[in-house]
């Protein structure tokens, strides 16, 4: 997505910039609280749906991972030419109605549908918000409007664990959709106070639609041949048709893409190494998060016996660690800045993952062992998530930074439908056994590792200041006064 010249179309109303970033940051918020808080809902949906087994449940989070991966770069584009106003309404009211069926799904298979709506809705707010925040904040301002947009979404990742167990443990997992009933109307009111935009130019084209569809469809198989796999036999007919399927129409997406004159994913940003080791190591980074935040909530339900309120709060030291190193890491100086964080984040992570993976005790032990681990682990979150974010973003002109932040997120968000997948066909039915846990941490961890290697590899390298130009000497009796260097 780029921001390009837009319009105004009689707006009805113009809000402050203050109001519209609130807007913007509100919508990034929403969207990834979505993600975090679920996990929380993963024991007590094992309860309500007692005939679904977990493998079937997981798909709560990872259908609406592979959604909004998949459509999260080509409603860019449809921002750019639908404009940021209609986007976000629609993306809005998307949304907050398939908030209402999820909390209202009578079975598993309504759930998931409306999962894979609320995925659609999400897909669409964050770029529109995005759109807002480059183009209705003052010029002066727009670096720190980015930089409070993005700590929204990190904001959303450190309370949803302490949230989640809350509304969980006190009114059940529907309560978990409920609450975006009421923001998400409220959002949507904001909304009318955007200026109405039309784009302007070749950006009115509409996002490759066919190349969409392959690459939903190709992570969809994918991760359902991975996360079935061990149930329906590795050899069976089932079983290969999706692992081979999958990647093929992967490939047949980026192969449009390269030729599409609106792809699906902007690949050409791929030609700068920088920025393709960024997109690597976010990938790679999608697979352990998403991975390490559910096994922990499964971890401390399941074997240490914890309710849903204190697993979310065993879980938020962990999520506030990452959320203020990333903040303090998007100081750091650009030049080394983004491989210190990634490399270095990477490290501890995946040094904790290790750790976790040869000692999980069997029973709970959290002052001595899950606070200062989780909290370690939050670091290394924290770190790796401004360090890759940072580099993606540096790496492009600041017409293409929107375009290379949507690619970017889409590629973690496609680690971690990936993630999910391995760990729902890595854990046993009975979610008991501490060795399957050790597993997921350590195939955690070795993702960690590469994410490490990539970050090595981010050298940003920024363009010379150019030296301030000496005015020439003025003649005698030629001095310029205001008045004349205006009118010439």
């Amino acid at each position: 997505m780029c921001p390009v010249a837009t319009t105004d179309v009689g707006a009805p109303q113009r809000r402050s910039a203050a109001s519209l970033l609130l807007l913007a940051s509100g919508a990034s918020f929403l969207a990834v609280l979505d993600v975090t808080v679920v996990n929380l809902a993963m024991p007590d949906l094992r309860e309500d749906f007692t005939s679904a087994a977990f493998k079937d449940l997981s798909w709560v989070i990872t259908i609406y991972a592979i959604v909004f991966a998949a459509l999260l770069a080509p409603a860019g584009r449809l921002a750019d030419a639908l404009g940021r106003r209609s986007l976000f309404l629609a993306g809005m009211s998307i949304f907050t109605l398939a908030s209402v069926v999820c909390a209202l799904s009578p079975n598993l298979t309504a759930l998931l549908a409306a999962r894979a709506v609320q995925g659609l809705g999400a897909a669409a707010m964050i770029p529109a918000s995005l759109a807002i925040v480059l183009m209705d904040s003052p010029p002066e301002k727009r670096r720190a409007a980015i930089g409070q947009w993005s700590a929204a979404a990190a904001m959303a990742a450190a309370v949803g664990p302490a949230l989640g167990g809350v509304m969980v443990d006190t009114f059940g997992w529907r309560s978990l959709f409920l609450i975006n009933i009421p923001f998400g109307l409220y959002f949507l009111y904001g909304a009318t106070g955007l200026p109405r935009t039309a784009g302007m130019g070749t950006e009115r084209k509409l996002p490759d639609a066919l190349g969409t569809v392959l690459l939903g469809a190709g992570v969809g198989l994918l991760c359902l041949g991975i996360s079935k796999g061990s149930e329906w036999g590795w050899s069976e007919t089932s079983s290969l048709v999706c692992v081979i399927a999958g990647p093929v129409l992967i490939a047949l997406c980026l192969w449009r893409s390269v030729k599409h004159p609106a792809p699906a994913l902007e690949i050409s940003l791929w030609s700068n190494r920088t920025f393709a080791l960024a997109n690597a190591a976010a990938f790679f980074y999608g697979i352990a998060l998403f991975a390490w935040l559910l096994v922990g909530v499964l971890y401390v339900t399941q074997v240490w016996g914890y309710s849903e309120l204190k697993a979310g709060l065993a879980m938020t030291p962990g999520a506030f660690a990452a959320t203020i190193v990333a903040m303090r890491v998007g100081k750091l100086p650009p030049t080394y800045g983004p491989k210190l964080a990634t490399a270095g984040g990477a490290v501890i992570l995946a040094g904790t993952g290790f750790l976790l993976a040869f000692t999980l005790p069997d029973h709970s032990m959290f002052l001595a062992y899950w606070l200062p681990l989780g909290i370690l682990a939050g670091v290394g979150m924290g770190a790796i998530t401004t360090g890759t974010a940072t580099a993606a973003a540096l790496t492009v002109s600041p017409l293409r930074f929107a375009g290379a932040t949507g690619l970017n997120q889409t590629v973690r968000q496609i680690g971690g439908a990936l993630g999910i997948a391995v760990l729902a066909t890595t854990v046993s039915g009975s979610l008991k056994d501490v060795a399957d846990f050790e597993r997921i941490y350590l195939i955690a961890a070795c993702s960690s590792v590469v994410v490490a290697l990539l970050g090595l590899g981010l050298t940003i390298k920024l363009p010379p200041t150019p030296p301030a130009a000496t005015p020439p000497a003025q003649p005698a009796g030629e001095q310029k006064t205001p008045a004349t260097d205006a009118a010439n």
